[in-house]
């Protein structure tokens, strides 16, 4: 079951009964892997479910690709037995870090973007697509301080990490959006920069505005609608790259499903109206 590049969303368990009862049409879903690592359980028992209907995709959180002390093998060897077990049409993680040895943080931390942080995600990627024998996405991060002492550009690491690993991009429009408010870089030039080719997957979410001294900071916190700037530098991404499965990301703050539904929907109509047009 290939993810078609149509609106998905993320799988919540507030929403098990009613997507199983109403067969909503939506193009797929997206879950955690590290919320269903467990061997059993009312997660699998609904997972399974649903899966039998709809493509799959899992996005990690866990892995610490950017971790210079190297991954966990228990934490690899859980995602496998996931893959295996679902068989999902994409998996992804993160352009980030939050663990060093046997210590982990709930977060995903950045890092800096310098030849020696690109040979240690290059090396933890391949272990990771080696292992799971498969391509697995990358995601770019939202950010809220950059490092002065970083040699590459966000998005020219990024499309250099593709190119050395063989991964491919899960490109995070809303994640793009804030971190150029944050920064105050362009927006649009860093989805120029990006090669389409290079891109399997798109992200779009809510952020919040936080009052900070001297000014704003936007934080990705994944409990709001998309606003109206994201949407139209959404569109801006597919004119770039075309149309590719889409995610609606809602993970704090969940709504109603009838709720996250219209939202996927409005994903849906502008993927439709650019293949009209394109057509």
């Amino acid at each position: 079951m290939p993810i078609p590049a149509r609106a998905g969303v993320g799988l919540k368990p507030e929403h098990y009964e009613i997507i199983l009862s109403s067969n909503p049409d939506i193009g797929w879903f997206e879950v955690h892997p590290e919320n269903y690592m467990s061997a059993g359980g009312a997660n699998h028992h609904y997972l399974g479910k649903i899966r039998e209907r709809y493509p799959l995709s899992l996005h990690g959180v866990g892995l610490s690709l950017g971790s210079a002390s190297g991954l966990r093998a228990d934490q690899l060897k859980a995602l496998k037995m996931l893959v295996d077990r679902y068989n999902p049409s994409l998996v992804s993680e993160h352009l980030s870090w939050s663990q060093f040895g046997p210590n982990a943080l709930n977060d995903l931390l950045p890092v800096p973007y310098t030849e020696e942080a690109l040979q240690v995600f290059s090396n933890n990627i391949d272990q990771t697509q080696n292992f799971l024998q498969r391509q697995i996405l990358i995601e770019n991060p939202s950010s809220y301080f950059q490092l002065d002492y970083s040699s590459y550009a966000e998005w020219d690491f990024l499309v250099a990490l593709a190119k050395t690993s063989g991964a491919g991009i899960l490109l995070d429009v809303n994640n793009i959006y804030v971190s150029a408010a944050n920064h105050g870089f362009d927006a649009e030039n860093y989805i120029k920069n990006i090669p389409p080719e290079l891109v399997g997957e798109i992200h779009l979410a809510g952020h919040s505005v936080q009052q900070v001294t001297g000014g704003k900071i936007l934080i990705d916190d994944h409990g709001s609608a998309v606003i109206p700037k994201v949407w139209s530098l959404y569109e801006h991404a597919l004119e770039h790259i075309g149309n590719r499965p889409t995610l609606i990301e809602w993970d704090a703050n969940i709504p109603e499903w009838s709720r996250l539904y219209d939202e996927a929907k409005i994903a849906d109509r502008r993927l439709l109206e650019r293949s009209t047009v394109y057509s």
